[in-house]
């Protein structure tokens, strides 16, 4: 079974995104109350105040505030703007390109969509009147089997990385009168070359475990009853000692050429106009 932390660790390692520790110093100067931090996607543990030989360890949200995206820190109330001599000692990390909130409910939760569309976990068991019952259960992140980790992992990368490619897709080269040349186009195609690389291996995984986006599916095909051109219904297999109810399969049915004028047609032909 895995589980959200799990999960993570795996998509950042392959992601390469784990984030660095960081620490600031940062000194009062009688003008501002605004300071930028050394790194962005900050999350600030520590900010501690000294002033006339004093430390004082101040409140998140009531002395200071956070811009996370920016990296940039805002004192407030009675810190305000920071005097001349004070200094401010800043400790946090940073979420890296993706933060957890981000892995977690944009690109890991839409691989578990993918990775087990469509799939359940069947289980066996004895009802209270002593007969066997077989029950589906959706496979998810919460029963899904170890050996698939890897493979919605790398799922989840490779929707990482694409959301990664299109902001660096609008990032223009850079010239200079000096001859410096700058190809931010070089940061996209590398992105490409990578999604490239994880998508052939989720690919070869998916084949040799049968999971997945490329899993061999088999579906039976549906008969028309010859008299009277009605599909014929199809019931679910089920094990020889399944003493429950048969259970009825609704195929989809394409209806691309269906009649779109909403006039019901006669039951024998003739009748009505």
């Amino acid at each position: 079974m895995a589980d959200n932390a799990r999960m993570l660790n795996r998509v950042r390692s392959l992601l390469g995104d784990f984030g660095t520790e960081f620490r600031d110093v940062l000194t009062g100067v009688g003008e501002l109350d605004e300071y930028d931090l050394s790194e962005t996607n900050a999350i600030v543990t520590k900010a501690v105040k000294l002033q006339d030989g004093r430390a004082t360890d101040l409140v998140p949200g009531t002395d200071y505030t956070v811009m996370s995206r920016e990296g940039r820190i805002v004192f407030r109330n009675g810190i305000g703007i920071l005097p001349v001599g004070a200094i401010v000692i800043v400790e946090g990390r940073t979420k890296g390109v993706f933060d957890d909130e981000e892995l977690l409910t944009m690109h890991l939760h839409d691989a578990v969509l993918q990775h087990c569309s469509d799939r359940v976990i069947t289980v066996r068991y004895r009802s209270k009147e002593g007969f066997y019952r077989y029950e589906d259960e959706p496979l998810g992140l919460d029963n899904l089997p170890e050996i698939e980790e890897l493979p919605l992992a790398t799922l989840a990368a490779i929707n990482a990385l694409w959301a990664a490619t299109t902001d660096a897709s609008w990032e223009p080269d850079i010239h200079t009168a000096e001859g410096t040349h700058v190809s931010r186009a070089q940061v996209y195609t590398q992105l490409l070359t990578q999604i490239e690389n994880l998508e052939t291996r989720y690919r070869e995984l998916c084949q040799q475990l049968n999971v997945g986006l490329y899993r061999i599916e088999q579906s039976t095909l549906r008969r028309v009853n010859r008299y009277n051109n009605r599909l014929v219904p199809l019931y679910t297999s089920r094990e020889y000692d399944d003493s429950a109810y048969p259970t009825r399969q609704l195929p989809p049915i394409d209806k691309r050429n269906e009649d779109p004028s909403g006039i019901p047609s006669p039951v024998i032909s003739g009748l009505t106009g």
